[in-house]
């Protein structure tokens, strides 16, 4: 549901309660379900990659517009990056957590830049949820299918409040944060927080300079 029809819908709920109850207070709206959560942000992120040529191009600078717009507020990305740093992440002092993160969502862009050419006709079907309605931390299971395989693309979720946040994402049966993690904690082991941030910073360059010759 949009944010347009959400303003719309409770609009007209309190005016319908001021005619006929003044004094009776709004009843609180219905967290979305997962599914709805994911479908949401899915339908208006793939509409916007369809609608815009730049994009599908691998035009980084709008890919991470798109990002930063539309995915990041709804992503802890916070609870990601830590996740993936491993332990080291208690010990890393504001500015080091916060150029883990500027680094690591850049090499995620990069690395995941050329999906967006590939946004075309695909339907994605979600699968039967697993999880009790009280439950706050859920996985929500889809499947992408296009003219290729069928991709599996399962996304784990965080209820905060009366919103869900993702905080990973399993691409044919690999968790991001997990596949990050082995290769982060024997850089830390090797040259500390500050060289995993150099190795990150140069992974990015390298892939900037990829994309730039494509």
């Amino acid at each position: 549901m949009s944010s347009a029809l959400v303003a719309v819908s409770a609009l007209g709920a309190t005016q319908a309660g001021a005619q006929t109850a003044p004094a009776q207070a709004t009843a609180p709206v219905p967290a979305q379900t997962p599914e709805a959560f994911i479908q949401s942000i899915t339908n208006e992120v793939m509409a916007t990659v369809k609608s815009d040529k730049a994009i599908q191009s691998g035009d980084l600078r709008k890919i991470t517009a798109v990002v930063d717009a539309k995915i990041m507020p709804n992503v802890n990305f916070v609870r990601m990056t830590a996740a993936a740093v491993g332990p080291a992440w208690r010990r890393a002092t504001p500015d080091q957590r916060l150029r883990l993160q500027n680094e690591f969502k850049t090499l995620l862009v990069h690395t995941y830049a050329g999906a967006a050419s590939q946004v075309k006709d695909q339907v994605i079907e979600y699968l039967p949820s697993r999880a009790r309605a009280t439950d706050t931390d859920v996985v929500v299971r889809t499947v992408v299918k296009g003219k290729g395989d069928p991709i599996q693309l399962n996304y784990r979720l965080e209820k905060a409040g009366n919103a869900w946040k993702v905080y990973d994402v399993n691409v044919l049966g690999a968790w991001l944060v997990q596949t990050h993690q082995s290769s982060f904690a024997q850089e830390i082991n090797a040259s500390g927080i500050d060289g995993l941030i150099s190795k990150l910073a140069e992974r990015n360059r390298q892939l900037v300079a990829k994309n730039a010759a494509n």
